[in-house]
């Protein structure tokens, strides 16, 4: 015992008070909190206001300072970092993040018109070794229901979990995890993983570079994308799927929907639907695109390969154009509309009995 009491005895005032967290309560409907560097839990809260619990970490912790107050019809909470050079070792060696930080704290929101990447302010970079000011601020934000709160993190993780309202959570490099969302979800990051799971309502999930994992979702518009990655997506009822990746994987499995997108530009696609749909468009630039259709469906089918075979499995066509590489015609009733195209891979299409 009083060797550690000597040891903590020993510590900077600094890394003692790092330890102990802050709390703000802030006011409205709207609340956006701005955080360079951290973990950022978004929870569920009870009460009146937005409450956010800050955690300071790093042995500059002490210079870094809080500012509060309305800002562009918004209450906010911003953290400040006072250097253009920042360590956060949970980034890993040889990574970093370049990014513009205005003065008042805020970044990547254009004034809160949207968008990724303001080129207003002056140049942070933050680093996972090296030097620079070492701190970071992990960051808890408990919110009642139907509040609107924005989320903006440069480097670190996401978390957002039972929480019900409008939300946005915007990073520069972060894996983003949600789970038992009710309302609107934006997620918007420059690279990482994108996960959300038991949600309803609305949702964007977006990612530079990184993988979109998706299961038990409903709502009426989920839009899936990333720059470069795979999109798994299972459980969805939805009344509109749309699903892009650069060059990457889609599998959509358990799918219940009106209207449905997907658009890879190198990528196999795969898609097991379970109930009829309006319409389908599928197009990968190069890659296979095999579809599982319920015993339900009908549309008038459009396929082009211009490399591949069109394989029908348990599936009649009455066919109004028929080539190696085309098909047209009508499955079932015909009041759907269904086009796929690929410009390197086969197409598949079958149907349970």
């Amino acid at each position: 015992m009083m060797a550690l009491w000597i040891a903590a005895a020993l510590l900077p005032p600094v890394a003692l008070a790092a330890q102990q967290p802050e709390r703000r309560a802030l006011p409205g409907d709207r609340v956006a909190v701005y955080n360079l560097a951290g973990v950022m839990r978004l929870e569920r809260g009870t009460g009146l206001d937005v409450v956010v619990e800050l955690t300071r970490g790093g042995p500059d912790a002490a210079k870094l300072s809080i500012a509060t107050g309305p800002l562009r019809g918004r209450e906010t909470l911003r953290v400040i970092y006072p250097d253009d050079e920042l360590l956060y070792r949970e980034l890993g060696r040889g990574s970093n993040a370049t990014l513009h930080v205005r003065d008042d704290g805020t970044f990547n929101d254009h004034d809160g018109r949207g968008g990724h990447w303001s080129d207003e302010g002056r140049r942070v970079r933050i680093s996972g070794s090296g030097g620079g000011l070492e701190a970071h601020v992990d960051v808890r934000i408990a919110i009642p229901p139907g509040r609107r709160v924005e989320a903006y993190l440069a480097v670190g993780q996401a978390f957002v979990s039972n929480v019900e309202g409008e939300l946005r959570v915007d990073a520069a490099s972060a894996n983003v995890i949600a789970d038992h969302v009710k309302g609107s979800l934006l997620v918007d990051t420059g690279s990482g993983d994108v996960r959300l799971s038991d949600a309803q309502g609305d949702a964007t999930l977006d990612t530079g570079s990184g993988d979109v994992t998706v299961s038990g979702i409903t709502g009426h518009e989920l839009t899936l994308d990333t720059g470069s990655g795979n999109v798994t997506a299972e459980r969805v009822t939805a009344d509109v799927l749309k699903i892009d990746t650069g060059s990457g994987e889609v599998s959509a499995s358990v799918v219940q929907a009106n209207d449905v997108r997907i658009d890879t530009g190198s990528g196999s696609v795969r898609l097991d639907l379970v109930s009829d749909l309006e319409s389908l468009l599928v197009d990968t630039g190069a890659g296979d695109v095999t579809v599982n259709l319920p015993a339900e469906f009908g549309a008038e089918v459009d396929i082009e390969t211009s490399s591949g075979e069109i394989e029908l499995r348990n599936v009649t066509v009455r066919t109004t154009r028929l080539e190696e590489d085309h098909l047209t015609g009508q499955i079932g009733d015909g009041k759907g509309r269904m086009k796929i195209e690929t410009g390197s891979g086969g197409v598949h299409l079958i149907r349970s009995r």
